[in-house]
């Protein structure tokens, strides 16, 4: 068993990529995140394992940083906050279209414009419609726990290499300011140019090798129809990501009439939510997308054929429910909850919401 501590979901995120062998990583702070890196100072990971750890001078430059970095076929990430993800975009774009791996972390808070420093949910567009410009995808990871937060460093890296694309962890100022217990991964080494090559393929720029040709990684492309391949070539990784890669969880839905969707922080109310409902006589479930993309189209859409109506809670103005409507088509009503601002929505609120919305609708 790993060890055990009582963590922030800031600090867990640190203390994985430590433990999970990474090479490095470039960030700049800002609030509701900054102690990502704080607590990588404190750490000193480079006297420990190796890893650089570098504060850059702007949002942009550090995105920059990790695709050079990524480009080198080593294990990098950064982490920022919602409009810190937004100066970020152009450099996540070229480093999607030059298929490298990598991890960006997304403690998210209110917005738009400077916002709030609290918690939000609206950055769901950004994330998992592409963000930046041009036809890409990210892996998106949605945690509602600190133990997910620390989880989800290693599986975002293992999902990003398996696919040679960037990988986000979508989490929100309430997770990553909270304390919980959490189990800590034990110590994987960084993995050696030999080791990345073996395992991963001689793709990356590091040197090189008399058996082949040197490695050219970019996203420039001025032939239409060589970049319309490029594009077929994306299109079609991303198809495999929706047909194996979808994680979900399902909260008391055998025998629900009704069903609430909602991730993250907004989960977490709705556990509760679920259970006010039912002590009420209203049989409510559960489901909660774990992967924002591959979004979870198939066990919503099964749902869809048995339930009476669907009631997707979210931290904004209603982004992810067209994607829940899109998966249900017009089989039952989907209506949609939300708190704006930086408030998050109380379990009574929600069974509120639900009662009026839909029962009562």
């Amino acid at each position: 068993m790993g060890e055990l501590r009582l963590m922030k979901g800031n600090e867990v995120i640190a203390e994985a990529a430590i433990r999970c062998g990474c090479d490095g990583y470039f960030g700049y702070p800002i609030t509701p995140q900054s102690e990502v890196m704080e607590t990588l100072m404190d750490r000193e990971p480079w006297n420990e394992t190796g890893m650089v750890v570098l504060q850059a001078e702007s949002e942009i430059a550090s995105i920059h940083m990790v695709y050079g970095a990524a480009a080198s076929g080593k294990k990098v990430l950064t982490s920022s906050s919602s409009p810190g993800i937004s100066l970020m975009a152009e450099g996540i774009s070229y480093i999607a279209g030059s298929e490298l791996p990598c991890l960006i972390v997304n403690v998210q808070r209110g917005g738009p414009g400077l916002g709030t420093i609290q918690p939000s949910q609206a950055d769901y567009f950004q994330s998992t419609k592409g963000g930046g410009h041009g036809d890409y995808r990210l892996i998106v990871l949605a945690p509602s726990s600190v133990q997910e937060m620390n989880d989800f460093v290693e599986l975002g890296f293992k999902l990003a290499f398996k696919y040679r694309n960037p990988a986000m962890i979508l989490s929100d100022g309430a997770i990553g300011q909270m304390m919980e217990k959490v189990v800590l991964a034990d110590y994987i080494p960084r993995m050696t140019t030999e080791e990345i090559n073996e395992k991963y393929g001689s793709w990356a720029t590091n040197g090189r090798k008399p058996n082949r040709k040197a490695n050219i990684i970019t996203s420039l492309e001025m032939d239409s129809l060589k970049m319309e391949v490029n594009n077929q070539r994306l299109q079609a990784k991303y198809a495999k990501m929706e047909a194996e890669e979808v994680l979900y969880e399902e909260i008391q839905c055998d025998d629900a009439e009704y069903v609430i969707v909602a991730f993250g922080s907004s989960s977490r109310v709705c556990q509760k939510s679920v259970d006010l409902a039912r002590e009420k006589g209203i049989k409510l479930g559960l489901l909660r997308p774990i992967t924002l993309f591959p979004f979870p189209k198939k066990p919503i859409a099964e749902l869809a054929k048995r339930v009476k109506g669907f009631l997707v809670v979210e931290m904004n103005a209603g982004q992810m429910v067209e994607d829940v409507q899109l998966a249900v088509g017009c089989a039952v009503p989907v209506k949609h909850f939300g708190r704006m601002g930086g408030i998050i929505p109380t379990p009574s609120e929600v069974v509120e919401a639900l009662e009026q919305k839909l029962i009562g609708g």
